[in-house]
């Protein structure tokens, strides 16, 4: 099989693909057709390990799938050869076969295009579980999404109209915008050329409820400044590359809560809430009231490009790899 490899850490530019022997699956694992992997973030931070956990050299990067099983180890029960599935972990995605954890894998619904399904279930479960279990948002209340034209945040804004929220949409283009009012966005700000802090109080008739920040960098104190007293603030990520200092005496005269949850480990944390969720979020998707947005698709050779795009943060919703040879054939 071809898969992408990292031999030493670095941009985009140091991932190659390579014939590789392909795995047979051990105890508890399948083996997966791969169909289409998604470039997230994270994978980009693992291939200059800037991660929080490295990934030891050599490795093939990629977090996020969806193909056919083509075979199962012993003690697998709940999928078999033939079933189109999506599955998620630290590394391995980017290639034609992965083998992975059976018990982490999940059957695509009937009639759910494997693409669609390749690129939903991490920043889709990322955003809900930031709104819903997280930030607890309310129906009525105003959400703002930074850095809302990304993968995480298209979800989020997808997600929250679905809890009932009104949400504004904070992205650096009009272009990236139209894209957020079209996933439901009521009021958009364009961070690049307008006061974020003004136009979020004014928008929002006084200030936001609830803040979902998968960005940092200089865009987390304006919009904390823009919040009502009592808002929930949710860390996400830092895609921006800057971790921010916020004076904590924003917190306290505000009375903001500032909260934030880490996505290996929240079912470890709060099991009973990452399972209500999951099982939310998957009924959403496999009856259409969401689905993720597909900006740009490259092939396997190109999949450098493909984490480029994502590192430059020019890509609207998620962009995919797609394998040469279809899973679905």
């Amino acid at each position: 099989m071809r898969a992408a490899r990292v031999h030493a850490y670095g941009p985009p530019e140091v991932v190659t693909v390579e014939e590789m022997p392909h795995r047979e699956p051990e105890a508890g694992e399948a083996l997966v057709d791969v169909h289409a992997a998604a470039v997230n973030y994270p994978d980009v931070l693992i291939v200059a390990d800037r991660y929080q956990v490295s990934a030891p050299l050599p490795f093939t990067p990629g977090s996020e799938f969806a193909g056919v099983v083509r075979a199962v180890g012993d003690g697998v029960t709940g999928i078999q050869p033939g079933d189109r599935v999506l599955g998620a972990a630290m590394a391995g995605a980017f290639a034609e076969q992965v083998t992975a954890p059976a018990a982490g894998l999940a059957v695509v619904p009937a009639g759910v295009e494997l693409e669609h399904a390749a690129a939903f279930a991490v920043c889709h479960l990322t955003a809900y579980y930031a709104l819903r279990s997280v930030a607890e948002v309310q129906p009525g209340e105003w959400v703002v999404v930074l850095g809302a034209a990304g993968g995480v945040g298209l979800a989020a804004v997808e997600l929250a109209r679905q809890l009932g929220a009104r949400v504004l949409a904070a992205a650096s283009s009009p272009e990236k915008l139209e894209h957020c009012r079209a996933k439901g966005a009521e009021a958009l700000v364009d961070y690049e050329r307008e006061d974020l802090k003004l136009r979020i109080r004014e928008l929002t008739d006084g200030g936001a409820d609830v803040v979902i920040d998968p960005v940092g960098g200089v865009y987390s104190e304006p919009a904390l400044r823009a919040m009502r007293w009592g808002g929930r603030f949710v860390v996400v990520g830092f895609a921006a590359g800057e971790i921010p200092r916020i004076p904590l005496n924003l917190i306290m005269l505000k009375g903001v809560i500032v909260k934030s949850f880490e996505m290996r480990t929240f079912a470890v944390h709060a099991p009973e809430q990452e399972r209500r969720d999951r099982e939310e979020l998957f009924e959403l998707f496999r009856t259409g009231a969401v689905c993720p947005e597909v900006s740009a698709v490259f092939d396997l050779d190109h999949v450098a490009d493909a984490l480029q795009l994502v590192a430059d943060r020019k890509a609207v919703g998620k962009v995919l790899v797609r394998m040469e040879r279809s899973a679905d054939r």
